[in-house]
């Protein structure tokens, strides 16, 4: 029944479904705004990373899968995957794109044809924004649906066929809509009451699990004022303890976590959260925490700061699933920190480009090189090629004095017995010859 499909907006939502619809036998036709966007993807050269995206455009571009100027009129479905951000100083949600997206499908398309809202939005705001233009347009004669993306970053190609498919619409007409169209692509589709409730289901997703990394970074500001190992004390309450595991800290950024919350915070009302907009407070102070810790390290080991040299190791958001995308990484905060310091700024992420790290102000390096020429090491995301480093190789004949590891993933005594001063997220331990204790895993 539903065959051609057309997906509004080519970021990372929209061309991983794209992907994904077309890789299942449905034709697809893509759109978006930017000339640039749909000229690469056209060349078969993919704006984001994502594993199996390449070879799908590769395959399915002409057959299955098509880069257009316009939506045709006879489409089957519409989906709407337009970015959706806050305002940077506000924190308003910024609900434009979607709004011109909605015109323009009920100037192009035919009344009736289902119109699917994929970006994530406050409550209420498919019925708010989106609903109005398609009456308009076409007057009772309207088929909308609410069907969040769910999927994380380096699997969204598996989970969007493995994860429950959420589904709420604007009638029962809708909501039946939504179900075939997604029973086609997801194992399992979840229909909920109302365009609100699968709304807020992806909020509630994004922003528990914003609040419980909060809570892991919440314990290791309280371990670090005691000078305690966090990564111990969340072993240890977590070992054979049959309540929910405490996460470990860590930074929280990305496209949505960085913004979702405050999504969530505008739907709320006059009555605003107690817990979501703390969460978000914590988290964001973190990179301004670790940054200003990095600094004063390196001013107790390695002397005068203006022109000593970092190496920061990993640039984008996360290091696994790996990825490249920089929205929400924890380094946009931290340079300015550096630079008032004096520091000089050596970059390295196996998945990052040269000019990306140029373009924020860092010097691209080799992961060689960067322990070679620098005065610190910080590695910020936990990407395999981190994991593996063989620290205890690198470390001795060069300059380096402090090693702040960020996920722990480094081998913690091979850096003290290098005489290197070594300290995480919470933890500062401070002679480099005392053994830490630790709790099995």
């Amino acid at each position: 029944m539903y065959q051609r499909i057309g997906v509004v907006g080519l970021g990372y939502v929209g061309v991983t479904l794209a992907a994904a619809l077309a890789d299942n036998g449905y034709e697809v036709h893509g759109v978006d705004t930017q000339p640039r966007v749909r000229e690469s993807l056209r060349a078969g050269r993919l704006h984001i990373f994502e594993p199996g995206i390449e070879r799908i455009f590769a395959e399915r571009t002409g057959s299955t899968l098509h880069v257009v100027d316009a939506l045709p009129a006879d489409l089957d479905a519409v989906v709407l995957c337009v970015s959706t951000p806050v305002d940077e100083s506000t924190h308003q949600p910024r609900l434009e794109n979607l709004a011109a997206a909605a015109e323009e499908v009920a100037r192009r398309c035919r009344p009736g044809t289902p119109v699917v809202v994929r970006s994530t939005v406050p409550v209420g705001t498919s019925r708010r924004v989106v609903l109005p233009a398609l009456r308009r347009a076409w007057g009772d004669d309207v088929r909308l649906v609410m069907a969040p993306e769910r999927t994380i970053q380096g699997q969204a190609l598996r989970e969007l066929v493995e994860l429950p498919q959420v589904v709420g619409g604007l009638d029962e007409a809708s909501r039946a809509a939504g179900v075939a169209l997604f029973a086609g692509l997801a194992r399992q589709v979840v229909p909920v009451s109302s365009l609100e409730a699968a709304e807020l289901v992806k909020l509630a997703n994004n922003c528990h699990t914003d609040l419980i990394y909060s809570f892991g970074n919440e314990l290791a500001l309280v371990a670090e004022t005691h000078r305690l190992d966090p990564l111990e004390v969340i072993r240890a309450a977590n070992l054979d303890y049959p309540r929910p595991d405490l996460c470990k800290p860590g930074y929280v950024g990305g496209g949505c976590l960085s913004k979702d919350p405050y999504l969530m915070v505008a739907s709320a009302g006059a009555r605003p959260p107690f817990l979501v907009g703390a969460a978000r407070q914590l988290n964001e102070h973190l990179p301004a925490h670790v940054a200003a810790r990095m600094v004063e390290l390196m001013r107790q080991e390695c002397g005068p700061l203006p022109g000593a040299r970092l190496a920061v190791l990993g640039w984008a958001y996360k290091g696994w699933p790996a990825t490249d995308d920089m929205r929400g990484t924890p380094v946009t905060t931290m340079l300015p920190v550096f630079r008032d310091a004096g520091l000089v700024v050596l970059g390295h992420d196996p998945m990052v480009s040269d000019d990306v790290i140029r373009q924020h102000g860092g010097e691209p390096t080799s992961l060689d090189k960067a322990f070679a020429e620098a005065d610190a090491v910080l590695v910020l995301n936990d990407h395999p090629d981190y994991r593996t480093v063989e620290i205890g190789a690198l470390l001795p004949g060069t300059r380096i004095r402090v090693v702040f590891d960020s996920w722990r993933i480094l081998d913690e005594s091979a850096v003290r017995a290098a005489g290197v001063r070594y300290a995480g997220i919470g933890y500062l331990p401070v002679d480099p010859a005392t053994p830490t204790t630790a709790v099995p895993a």
